[in-house]
């Protein structure tokens, strides 16, 4: 649908920090994706109350038995700490089930959870963009047989806004109070607000999925989404970035090599230290500020200081070990410096490239975004559902040798793309490219 560790007191607060707002307890408000036009009644309270927080093996001993005797699909969710801790980890896991109620368990205390996944084997469960919690459940040990993603059959049946909130009021006439995601969820104990928002967010998750299964079937698209929950489920980790420190925002100002080793370096030294704190990097040094380091190349400590980037208390506090970063990116050799260009892809250039490089390519490309397009409008499913665009780029870019439906349809099997998608997509292409061939 990522503070320090906490301390002798149980605080998670890092005094090391520049000062930051408190994160307020989220009102009970339907979320802004909800359009003010649509009535919803809200849903502020569970049906069956807040319950406690699993975090005994005997406490989830209880839930494993309760949930596999339940009945029917389970309804799964979890929440991270986005924004506070380093990585992607979960804090804590959400499910309900007919016959057994809402859990809420901490994978801090219980990092191990196979035994619930083994409980639910054969069991569907329902998620809402599943692809964001799959990866963190599984390190708990929670892997499910069989997946229901009620973002994604949003998506295909063409809804304007898939957001869970705005899925929930338009589908169910519920509104769940908004932004109640985006606290720290690292933070023990859990806040008896926080709880009640979290046990909503499984509330109606499963009513949510029939009455999209449904549609789904009417529309003829259940096979669609049943090709596309597999593939969520069964998809691999991503593959590391190449490069990550390219990803600082503000980057396209810096147009040097050695203004780049800057920031490498930069992002580098944030990123250990960000990890070895269990902190998000971002509130290690923001990216503004290491752009603006690369940019003024400061000699010494107080230089640094002196940018207002590095005005902060926490900033200031490690000014130190950020000018030993930037020394070094000042004293590397020349043929250690990193490209300006960046590092090569396997793909193809930028499409704003083509028309110069490619003239054909660009040709295909146009017709082929145009026939995604018109295949968009017909069937109600946006164009990046379709196909994905850089498949799609692929095509035009390194065709294969005939540009036939059975040709197009190998190429992007090959690419990842999903039968349904083969079958609707190559026929329409391979048409589209001979009609602009003549």
């Amino acid at each position: 649908m990522l503070p320090d560790p906490p301390g002798a007191d149980g605080a998670t607060h890092d005094p090391e920090q520049p000062d930051l707002p408190e994160d307020p307890l989220p009102a009970l408000t339907v979320s802004d994706d909800v359009p003010a036009a649509l009535e919803v009644v809200p849903l502020t309270e569970p049906a069956d109350g807040v319950p406690p927080v699993v975090d005994t093996p005997e406490g989830l001993a209880r839930v494993v038995e309760a949930f596999g005797a339940g009945t029917g699909p389970v309804a799964v969710d979890a929440e991270r700490a986005s924004g506070y801790r380093y990585g992607q980890r979960t804090y804590l896991v959400q499910l309900r089930r007919e016959g057994a109620g809402t859990a809420l368990i901490d994978p801090i205390a219980l990092p191990d959870l196979s035994s619930l996944s083994e409980a639910l084997v054969g069991v569907e469960w329902v998620l809402h963009a599943a692809s964001q919690d799959l990866p963190g459940l599984a390190e708990q040990g929670l892997r499910p047989s069989r997946v229901f993603d009620t973002e994604l059959g949003a998506r295909l049946l063409g809804l304007e806004r898939v957001g869970l909130a705005a899925v929930v009021a338009e589908l169910l006439g519920l509104g769940l109070a908004k932004e109640h995601s985006a606290v720290d969820w690292s933070t023990r104990p859990l806040p008896e607000q926080w709880l009640r928002y979290a046990a909503l967010d499984v509330e109606v998750l499963v009513e949510l999925r029939e009455i999209l299964a449904e549609r789904l079937a009417v529309a003829g698209k259940a096979e669609w989404a049943a090709q596309e929950f597999e593939a969520v489920r069964l998809a691999p980790p991503p593959a590391p970035r190449v490069e990550p420190w390219r990803r600082v925002s503000g980057l396209h100002a810096i147009r040097d090599a050695r203004r780049l080793a800057v920031v490498r370096e930069l992002w580098l030294t944030r990123d250990e230290n960000a990890r070895q704190r269990d902190i998000s990097p971002g509130r290690v040094l923001p990216d503004h500020a290491i752009v603006a380091a690369a940019q003024a190349l400061p000699r010494s400590v107080p230089q640094l200081v002196a940018l207002p980037a590095f005005s902060g208390k926490g900033t200031r506090r490690r000014a130190t070990l950020w000018q030993h970063a930037i020394d070094r990116g000042l004293a590397l050799p020349d043929a250690e410096l990193p490209s300006v260009r960046g590092p090569k892809s396997d793909g193809p250039p930028p499409p704003r490239a083509w028309a110069d490089r490619d003239p054909e390519a660009a040709a295909r490309l146009a017709v082929a975004r145009d026939t995604v397009g018109e295949l968009s409008q017909e069937h109600s499913v946006p164009t990046e559902n379709l196909l994905q665009p850089d498949l799609l780029r692929r095509l035009c870019w390194t065709p294969p040798s005939r540009l036939d439906e059975q040709s197009i349809a190998e190429f992007l099997a090959a690419g990842g793309a999903r039968e349904w998608q083969v079958s609707l997509v190559a026929p329409r292409l391979a048409a589209a490219f001979a009609e602009a061939a003549d």
